[in-house]
């Protein structure tokens, strides 16, 4: 079962910006995975690719966003007290019974470390709220279930920079090889209802106002892309096609698209149209 958990946070002392960078969330998110599990902290650790996993970059309360943007990059130390939030969405049912425990016995008095900062988890949202468009869960029984059969139109906001891999390099380019290609890996990979290979040949790029932003930490530099985009699907296609093509788009906001979705990049939510 998909799930989108939000963690509020609120740092007792300053996060500097140097440990903003996705690669130290990552690390925060495994310490909390090795609280209540080392070996699967461990295994996670491991893994180069197919992550079951992803993750926000950490989201100051109330500053002010560029329309759907996220914040992906902090030029100034999080001050302490600063009410924050971060995203964890988790693609397979094992991994979030693993941390049910981690849920069920947070505790404020227990500090967190993100670098030399100190962290509370002050509460945790799984449940859909009108203040949190990110909370969310659903089976991936129902997210099939639920997808329409008719729509042919799909709206897409990538929030964080988004970048794919092809061959030996990236592009920052969502083409539908890209970005549906990426969604269907891993619904066929966790969701256990097989899509066919050839279902997004029915998908086509049909308006799009995106553009280039760089990510940088210590070890790279990557190009990826922001902003809107809307596919359409075309020609003679069966309803079962369309009704897939559409649990697509909506796995979309737990899955994300593209590279380095453990480390912040490649939020992507679906927008009605």
């Amino acid at each position: 079962m998909p799930h989108s958990l939000i963690l509020n946070l609120l740092p007792t002392s300053p996060i500097p910006t140097g440990y903003l960078s996705g690669k130290h969330l990552h690390a925060l998110f495994l310490t909390l995975v090795s609280s209540v599990d080392r070996d699967l902290g461990d295994r996670l650790h491991e893994q180069k690719s197919d992550k079951a996993f992803s993750l926000s970059p950490l989201q100051v309360v109330g500053r002010s966003q560029r329309g759907h943007l996220l914040q992906w990059e902090h030029k100034q130390a999080i001050p302490a007290g600063t009410a924050c939030w971060w995203r964890v969405a988790l693609l397979d049912d094992e991994l979030f019974s693993h941390l049910s425990r981690l849920w069920l016995n947070l505790s404020p008095a227990t500090p967190w470390h993100l670098g030399p900062a100190n962290l509370q988890i002050t509460s945790i949202l799984g449940t859909p709220q009108s203040t949190q468009r990110w909370a969310d869960y659903c089976t991936y029984a129902r997210l099939y279930e639920h997808a329409s059969d008719e729509v042919r139109q799909l709206g897409f906001i990538f929030c964080t920079p988004t970048t794919f891999r092809q061959g030996q390099f990236d592009s920052a380019l969502p083409t539908r090889e890209n970005v549906f290609g990426s969604l269907l890996r891993r619904w066929n990979q966790y969701s256990g209802i097989e899509f066919p290979d050839a279902l997004i040949e029915h998908v086509f790029p049909s308006f799009f106002d995106i553009q280039t932003e760089l990510v940088t930490d210590a070890r790279s530099k990557l190009i990826g892309c922001v902003g809107m985009m809307n596919f359409r699907i075309l020609g003679e296609v069966d309803a079962t096609s369309i009704k897939q093509i559409n649990a697509l788009a909506d796995f979309a906001l737990y899955a994300g698209v593209g590279r380095k979705t453990p480390m912040g990049m490649g939020m992507v939510r679906r927008e009605p149209m």
